[in-house]
């Protein structure tokens, strides 16, 4: 057993793995000797994390594509089986985001934000749990965020893709309850990335390492724990105490975030996808 209780070999998805908190899950489940297959739009970004990885001492298989696309999501899948019989952890990690005040509008930033975000989970989501349902074992984790549970100023798609996702992975989670698959919610709170660069916030309070993200959210898949939200001093207020306070108190409230970031908007909404 490897230094979380994982045993050796243990089959292991990573969307989203080019960089952040994809690439760090890869390396550190690389260290446990897990068996990791990595995706990313970034090719030459996902060549460097596996090679990352298989220098922490695990067996990488490193898949190319955009998990948006169908196609791609069998194909890597179909890779997988063939080369491993299947998975033991889904990690649906893959995820984009830009700032999106609705002051500047625009459909596009919904559709793009959407297609990655909910979209690649649910591609491959349908991809993975008939193996797992007829094996009556497997974890699926899927990236949700704080972010989910109030709409947060200028990040409207991203805060509603999310919200979409913690309410696909929980209705997953029950429809599936008995059957041995486990279905794990990610909430993270702020971790160091290419998409925390971009954040809307000028100040990220209680902003995490990539390195202590990853580590959390694997110890929570591996308790098969139904959510994972940290850190505590940003998610046990978001969770029990700002997602309930009356509208006309949080929109105040809100907005003061919002007026605490000076950065003009950008036209484009098509920032960094991992």
């Amino acid at each position: 057993m490897g230094r979380r209780g994982l045993p050796p070999g243990l089959r292991v998805l990573i969307t989203g793995a080019s960089s952040g908190i994809g690439r760090e899950l890869a390396v550190q489940l690389s260290g446990e000797s897990c068996r990791v297959a990595m995706t990313g739009r970034r090719q030459g970004k996902l060549e460097d994390a596996s090679r990352a990885a298989r220098e922490a001492g695990g067996q990488c298989l490193m898949l190319p594509g955009d998990v948006t696309n169908r196609e791609d999501v069998r194909r890597h899948y179909a890779e997988i089986r063939s080369l491993w019989g299947g998975l033991d952890w889904a990690i649906l990690n893959a995820g984009v985001g830009d700032r999106c005040s609705a002051r500047n509008f625009s459909a596009d930033n919904y559709h793009w934000t959407f297609a990655t975000n909910l979209g690649g989970v649910a591609n491959w989501m349908e991809a993975v749990l008939p193996d797992m349902l007829a094996a009556k074992s497997g974890v699926v984790a899927g990236m949700s965020s704080l972010a989910a549970f109030r709409g947060v100023p200028a990040t409207g798609a991203y805060s509603a893709s999310k919200a979409a996702v913690y309410n696909m992975l929980e209705s997953a989670r029950v429809d599936l309850r008995g059957t041995g698959v486990d279905v794990v919610i990610v909430c993270p709170g702020f971790i160091k990335s290419e998409l925390t660069d971009r954040n809307a916030l000028e100040d990220m309070p209680f902003l995490l390492e990539v390195e202590d993200g990853a580590r959390r959210i694997i110890e929570g898949i591996r308790s098969r724990r139904r959510i994972v939200h940290f850190p505590w001093q940003l998610s046990w207020p978001m969770i029990h105490v700002v997602r309930h306070l009356p509208d006309a108190l949080y929109d105040r409230f809100a907005a003061g975030l919002g007026r605490r970031d000076k950065r003009p908007y950008a036209d484009e909404s098509k920032g960094p996808t991992a």
